[in-house]
């Protein structure tokens, strides 16, 4: 009778751990389709990319049969975005995921990577993947900067001045001068996190006929010149074409005149 109750209750300590383990598999699983994970990535990289561009995330090689794969994505405003993916029953799941320029790469089944395309400034951020295994859990973290070329001008400001615009970068440019002058540079920080860089420079008492503006930026650099004597030149035209009007009315009033005279005198 011992040995009948001993049995009995090894069998019920055991069917009580298989519905124990049961329940934890699935309440994990809701967990990691519906919420973020509590889980703290050992793995992250830094990601930058360019606007308007195709920007491809990967999630950890697993070491064994996937279970479910969750994207976690906290954006730079705050707002959030999930998609899962769960491999027994072949179906996705997503939750706040408003944008559509951000989905799978190709099919969940095929490939686990997330795709932005093309990529906004909106997309900055931290995205995690997690992989769930039977031998536990693998995931990785992207923080996503997003770079913004500037666009740079360069031209003739007033009193002698030169000015060089480095508009609507992201991060903010660096500007310099050849030859060196003296310049004054200003930064202008944008509603959408780009900035505008201004540097006025000019070159007194100097004989300088010829200066360039060169902009340095992670998303490449640019270097642009200009004639300090350029308007000088302008004008002179200016004068020229207005000296030329006239001598040229000068001599068809002439003209006209001797024309007259002449058919006055035939009469």
């Amino acid at each position: 009778w011992i040995k009948f109750n001993v049995f009995n209750v090894l069998c019920i300590l055991c069917m009580f751990n298989f519905y124990v383990k049961s329940v934890t598999h699935e309440v994990v699983h809701h967990a990691s389709v519906f919420s973020f994970s509590l889980c703290v990535c050992p793995a992250n990289t830094s990601l930058s990319v360019f606007v308007d561009t195709r920007a491809v995330l990967h999630c950890p090689n697993a070491t064994s049969n996937v279970l479910v794969v969750t994207w976690s994505v906290i954006f730079r405003d705050n707002t959030s975005c999930i998609r899962a993916y769960r491999t027994d029953s072949n179906k996705t799941r997503e939750k706040t995921c408003t944008d559509e320029r951000i989905s799978w790469d190709s099919r969940p089944d095929q490939n686990f990577a997330l795709r932005i395309n093309p990529v906004a400034i909106t997309h900055e951020g931290y995205y995690k993947c997690e992989v769930v295994t039977p031998d536990g859990n693998f995931c990785h973290g992207h923080h996503l900067q997003v770079l913004v070329p500037p666009k740079v001008t360069l031209s003739l400001g007033e009193n002698g001045t030169t000015v060089c615009w480095a508009v609507a970068g992201k991060p903010a440019a660096q500007i310099s001068w050849t030859p060196m002058g003296d310049c004054h540079t200003v930064e202008e920080r944008l509603g959408n996190d780009t900035v505008t860089v201004q540097s006025t420079c000019h070159w007194e008492d100097r004989q300088v006929s010829e200066v360039s503006c060169f902009v340095s930026h992670v998303t490449g650099n640019k270097s642009l010149s200009i004639e300090l004597n350029q308007g000088n030149y302008l004008s002179l035209l200016v004068i020229l074409y207005v000296k030329f009007s006239l001598f040229l009315v000068i001599i068809l009033v002439i003209v006209g005149f001797t024309y007259f005279q002449r058919i006055n005198h035939c009469r």
